[in-house]
């Protein structure tokens, strides 16, 4: 104011690094997707003999229906450990963070460029409604946006992008406080508002310690039918980070627009951090309306109109 495709897609060879593909191509009669490894294992310099290798496979008790998926190997992996690594049927594995104030078309382009998920795969199956009745949730145009929780995953390459949202939904689902929803009913609000509000608070504050006076702030407009005039709602209606929000753009036509539509938008912008969730949950006990933003991240709260306009004026003259 103030202001994820499938497991296992095939990867070119590359005899440096080892990595052998459970679904190269190439087709056996007898022995499927184990004949199939076995040649990609010999075409990237992993074993010497397919044939040799398949026969002490087959003694070691290595199914021919392997798991999918990339596999790394060392250059000089024995056929013991080869072979277990296959059983095991752990493909290759790589940490995937989601940060806290992450918009959903982020996370779906940090999904494509970090795990190789395409980018309308995931935004398909954040809007997946099923994921949405898990999360007692009414179906919104953002889907499950605002619940893809912060923090970093291990997982495969090239997961499917339903199963990487669902992942990370659970994880929500874990990390919530069965303390929250007492609090939720006291509030006389839904956790999914909760949820809304903690990620506007999420996305409007860079200094920590305003969090619940920003909070305190959006509760008091929302009890009293003011619009919240939060900025980031205006950067997510546009769907891209905006270096700045003119005056021009608070115009534009969207559920997400809180100059134009009273109350809270139909749904979460951002991923919020706990910490977010709490303030949302816990604002603090003072009559505060307004805020700006200094240029150290700080705000300035006000409780009247014209003690925010001096604010601005007083922030206007130190930038």
């Amino acid at each position: 104011m103030g202001r994820a495709n499938d497991h296992g897609t095939r990867v070119g060879g590359d005899s440096r690094n080892g990595r052998v593909n459970a679904r190269a191509q190439g087709r056996c009669r007898r022995d499927g997707r184990g004949a199939a490894a076995a040649a990609s294992l010999e075409s990237r310099g992993i074993i010497k003999s397919r044939d040799w290798f398949s026969l002490y496979a087959r003694v070691r008790g290595l199914p021919s229906n392997l798991k999918s998926g990339i596999y790394t190997f060392p250059r000089d992996a024995g056929w013991s450990e080869v072979v277990s690594t296959l059983k095991k049927g752990r493909g290759l594995e790589v940490r995937f963070t989601v940060t806290e104030g992450m918009m959903g078309f982020e996370v779906a382009e940090r999904a494509r460029s970090w795990l190789g998920v395409p980018r309308d795969s995931f935004m398909a199956a954040m809007r997946d409604t099923s994921l949405e009745r898990e999360l007692g949730i009414k179906p919104t145009p953002a889907g499950v946006d605002g619940y893809l929780y912060p923090t970093t995953y291990v997982v495969p390459m090239r997961m499917r992008a339903r199963d990487l949202v669902k992942v990370m939904t659970h994880e929500f689902i874990a990390r919530w406080q069965p303390e929250w929803d007492a609090r939720v009913g006291e509030l006389h609000m839904t956790r999914h508002q909760i949820v809304t509000l903690a990620s506007i608070i999420e996305a409007e504050v860079r200094y920590r310690p305003d969090r619940p006076y920003v909070s305190a702030v959006y509760h008091n407009r929302l009890k009293r039918g003011m619009p919240l005039q939060a900025d980031p709602t205006i950067i997510y209606a546009y769907g891209r980070r905006l270096h700045r929000v003119w005056e021009r753009q608070l115009q534009i036509r969207s559920p997400y627009n809180t100059y134009l539509n009273p109350g809270l938008p139909p749904g979460p912008i951002s991923q919020p951090s706990d910490s977010s969730l709490i303030a949302a949950l816990y604002p603090a006990p003072i009559g505060y309306l307004y805020f700006v933003a200094q240029p150290d991240g700080k705000h300035i709260f006000s409780a009247s109109y014209a003690d925010h306009l001096a604010a601005i004026r007083r922030v206007r003259q130190r930038r």
